[in-house]
């Protein structure tokens, strides 16, 4: 009875109050999620304005990764130290300070720094966002917050190859930095005087240094490997066997300092719980789905299908919407009592069957044949993202809940690591093998591509080249031909590997145990 009085009497923000709360987090996630996908339709406009190498400005996409991975598990520690309020407020002037500095970088080393710098005020915000977010509105009305975000954090990735192109192509690189700076001024300003500090805040007075070092080391190290893997041929380069090494031993020793420490930066003894591991493996694994589709769809579409990037960030916007919405129709099956395995079992399926249905188009696709299964890709997503780190945190109170919570972000955003170097190394591989099957089928017994080369040949002989040229030009055409053919099916094959990912992983949903009973605050979820 008690309780219940005191969830009736407690007060929420209401109308123009409750309006700018939900803007700015909102925005806040936004302009984080923008920088993740943003600047990568931009590194050739970048690299030759800073006169760096096409090798070296993927640090620049490298940095602001690493330093996201590194903050997202320090984030429950970080609020906790110095408070919800000025963390928040804090990271966000941090990212817009860093952006103004992005835009005005001259060399490739101010840009890494300031990117480094961003990341890592940005990796606060979604940590932070969603619990401010799920304490603004009363439970029966949670339902609208939730949809609200998870329809930006949906939209964010997908808006920003779109935006970064029209930016870059319009006005200069440098303005897909800028335009974070008036809107960081405004969202730090709102975030200062409209969101409040949590209640009941249990100081624990300590700073775990060694872990965060150990962190910084072990992930930081582990994210350029997954980032710059592919472009230093793996294992055949010196520094990607350092760095691997070097990855090894600080997570390592960074597992064994925090199972030792009474005030840990990360508190990994939480993994014990089944609920937390599984639901953290599962974490993974939606980061993994989440970044290589928005990895593979546009090199399908655009290199393909010969879509402009305007055309493939529309086709994007439909999926992303169906998120919004999907995650609102969850809401109202939680509130119904609906077992969340249920939901994410619903999840998995739906989004095995996205991947499968992309893995059999083809060159003859089209919007039409593209827009069910991203609607599709949507909806199985809002029924992965909140019941999974629902499930992975039930029954966990207080400190415990953030430190959770920050550990499942923490593998998310590492599965997006491994799920883009695992899709573009399979891809790389596959092409080969692809080209090779196709290659050995095209010789001078073969009718058809002796056919198609003789009158290639004659198309440009009668345009007035010579024949020995024509001959030449049209191999060239049969290649590049060939280039499309075995690009096709690399790109396919990555949505079905995807899709097997999806079915593999589902057997470890039935070591999770669900308490209809259970207390747990899901406004700290995110």
């Amino acid at each position: 009875m008690t309780a219940e009085l005191t969830t009736e009497e407690k007060q929420y923000p209401k109308g123009l109050t409750l309006v700018i709360i939900v803007v700015t987090v909102v925005l806040a996630s936004m302009l984080e999620l923008l920088d993740m996908t943003i600047v990568n339709v931009a590194l050739r406009e970048i690299s030759g304005s800073i006169g760096a190498t096409t090798k070296e400005i993927t640090w620049v996409v490298t940095a602001y990764a690493i330093s996201n991975v590194i903050i997202i598990p320090l984030s429950g520690m970080l609020s906790n130290l110095f408070g919800r309020k000025i963390y928040f407020t804090a990271s966000i002037a941090i990212f817009t300070l860093s952006s103004l500095m992005c835009g005005l970088s001259d060399s490739l080393a101010q840009l890494v720094l300031w990117r480094f710098i961003q990341g890592l005020g940005g990796g606060a915000l979604i940590a932070t966002s969603q619990t401010v977010l799920g304490e603004v509105f009363p439970p029966k009305k949670l339902v609208v917050g939730m949809a609200i975000f998870g329809g930006s954090i949906a939209m964010g990735p997908a808006l920003g190859p779109l935006l970064g192109g029209y930016l870059t192509d319009n006005i200069s690189w440098h303005w897909i930095f800028f335009i974070n700076v008036p809107l960081g001024m405004l969202v730090t300003m709102l975030s200062w005087f409209y969101i409040a500090d949590e209640k009941n805040r249990v100081k624990t007075g300590k700073f775990d240094w060694g872990g965060i070092i150990l962190l910084a080391i072990g992930l930081g190290s582990l994210q350029f490997v997954l980032e710059e893997g592919n472009s230093y041929e793996w294992f055949d380069s010196k520094e990607i066997i350092f760095f691997t090494s070097l990855a090894v031993v600080g997570i390592i020793s960074f597992i064994i300092w925090e199972l030792n420490t009474k005030y840990p930066a990360a508190d990994l003894r939480l993994l014990k719980r089944t609920n937390v591991a599984v639901g953290a493996l599962f974490n993974f694994v939606i980061g993994a789905v989440l970044i290589s589709v928005l990895y593979s769809y546009p090199l399908f579409t655009q290199i393909s299908l010969g879509w402009t990037p305007t055309l493939t960030g529309l086709g994007i916007t439909p999926g992303a919407i169906m998120t919004g919405v999907g995650i609102a129709f969850v809401q109202v099956l939680f509130r119904k009592g609906l077992n969340p395995k249920i939901i994410v079992l619903t999840g998995f399926v739906i989004t095995s069957v996205f991947c499968f249905w992309m893995s059999a188009q083809s060159p003859a696709s089209n919007w039409d044949s593209l827009f069910w299964p991203m609607i599709l890709r949507g909806l199985g997503l809002s029924f992965l993202m909140l019941p999974v780190i629902t499930l992975a945190i039930e029954g966990l109170q207080g400190y415990d809940l953030s430190q959770g919570t920050g550990i499942c972000n923490m593998t998310r955003q590492l599965g997006s690591a491994c799920g883009l170097a695992l899709v573009s190394n399979r891809m790389t591989t596959m092409n080969s093998v692809f080209r090779n099957d196709l290659v050995s089928n095209i010789n001078n017994i073969d009718v058809v591509p002796s056919a198609t080369i003789q009158n290639v040949t004659q198309g440009f002989v009668g345009n007035g080249y010579p024949q020995q040229e024509a001959q030449t030009m049209a191999l060239k055409v049969l290649d590049f031909s060939v280039f499309q053919q075995t690009s096709i099916l690399g790109y396919l094959d990555s949505f079905h590997v995807v899709g097997l990912a999806c079915i593999i992983v589902l057997p470890l949903l039935f070591l999770m145990k669900h308490d209809k009973h259970a207390k747990t605050d899901t406004s700290a979820v995110h």
